[in-house]
């Protein structure tokens, strides 16, 4: 199933003590194109939602938001300075010593110096925040693939139908195209007898003439190209890989048959159908823009 280039998907879920929220989005674009907004504290996390998008995504400009809040206190550790509390013991001991005071030094007292303690949060589990962010990252992923495939099936369905026209218009071309050299032989033929009058016409010169405007004119090779190109193009709408350049491509080779079908053309009704591929053509090629 081909898909859009064009896709959104959203989800929030709490787990392990975090709300989490993931939004992603992707336009249209050339190449695989990622940015992501993540709280800086994780921005460990930014290669690894890069690398889990690239494998579901092939093709566009991906936008990526994660919100993090924690919902519980994070661990902390509390370190002692001991050399700074040996420092404050000794400098009470002396103080009690040289003023005869009672030494009742105890653990209680020494704490009142703030500058002995320091706190600090307990290093972030990287991996444990990654499997979190990781699960609504895949729920949000799905979402937005499930929608590009959505628009990518439209896309399908539409160009499906251009192909049909064009074919119609193919058919129509590979009947006409005997008809106007018979038509040309006629005219050739009628003009002469006007010309020469009773003058016996040359038929064999006439019939070398029409096959060389039949030979001007023939368009058979370009029409089984066109066919051929489009019977591949049919067959791209149902792969279930990224197409979207080589269809492009494909897209061009049948615009190039239709302008020298275009070119050949010496009859107005083919020139109107030829009209009409190149505008159905057109009309694919803005479509084909939109697909991965």
């Amino acid at each position: 199933m081909i898909k859009s280039m064009t896709g959104y998907g959203r989800k929030q879920q709490i787990i392990d003590g975090m709300s989490i929220t993931v939004e992603i989005k992707s336009v249209n674009h050339r190449y695989f194109e990622f940015s992501s907004r993540v709280p800086r504290v994780y921005g460990f996390l930014e290669e690894k939602i890069k690398s889990y998008v690239q494998s579901e995504v092939a093709r566009g400009k991906v936008e990526c938001y994660v919100q993090i809040e924690a919902l519980e206190m994070e661990d902390s550790i509390v370190e002692v300075n001991y050399s700074l509390a040996s420092g404050y013991y000794e400098a009470l001991k002396n103080l009690a010593e040289r003023f005869e005071l009672k030494n009742d030094i105890s653990v209680s007292l020494l704490s009142r110096y703030q500058d002995i303690f320091s706190v600090h949060k307990a290093e972030a589990d990287e991996e444990r925040i990654w499997n979190a962010v990781k699960t609504v990252l895949g729920q949000a992923v799905e979402a937005f693939v499930e929608m590009r495939k959505i628009e990518g099936e439209k896309l399908r369905e539409d160009i499906l139908s251009r192909c049909n026209t064009i074919l119609e218009c193919v058919s129509y071309v590979e009947e006409r195209s005997p008809e106007t050299v018979r038509e040309y032989n006629e005219k050739l033929l009628s003009r002469m007898r006007d010309v020469l009058g009773d003058v016996h016409v040359d038929e064999q010169r006439v019939l070398t003439e029409a096959a060389i405007y039949a030979d001007k004119i023939a368009v058979a090779e370009e029409t089984v190209r066109l066919r051929s190109h489009i019977a591949q193009l049919r067959e791209f709408m149902e792969s279930e890989e990224a197409i979207g350049r080589k269809t492009d491509f494909l897209v061009q080779e049948i615009n190039r048959e239709a302008n020298t079908i275009g070119s050949k053309a010496q009859d107005v009704e083919i020139a109107k159908r030829v009209i009409n591929i190149k505008a159905e053509v057109e009309k694919i090629r803005e479509q084909v823009q939109n697909i991965e």
